[in-house]
């Protein structure tokens, strides 16, 4: 079989364009959904590493919590994996995961 060279180059342009665009509109659809005034959880995620008195303190820090809040929080995220630990728009959300985060515990913007 013969290949056609210039078949391989007017695909591959268009294929490329393609992918482009689909990579495009993803970012566009994730970009609406942060700039929306949505309500969102920051979740936090169990691990194996931060202990209880970590979380816990980390949770009051950085979202304010009362220490039967952390405590209630950290024994969920224990038992059942994660656990939603505030809630806001994203903007409100940002800082505290970052946060979070910094501090070696593993969260989300859900």
């Amino acid at each position: 079989m013969v290949e056609n060279p210039y078949l391989c180059t007017l695909i591959t342009p268009l294929a490329m364009k393609l992918t482009y665009q689909e990579e495009e509109e993803v970012m566009v659809d994730v970009l609406e959904a942060v700039e929306t005034t949505e309500i969102m959880d920051l979740v936090v995620f169990n691990d194996d590493v931060n202990t209880f008195a970590h979380v816990i303190e980390t949770l009051i820090r950085v979202c304010k919590h009362t220490t039967e809040q952390a405590e209630q929080c950290t024994w969920i995220i224990h038992y059942k994996g994660k656990c939603a630990v505030k809630n806001g728009s994203f903007d409100f959300l940002k800082p505290m995961r970052e946060t979070i985060c910094e501090a070696g515990i593993d969260a989300r913007i859900l």
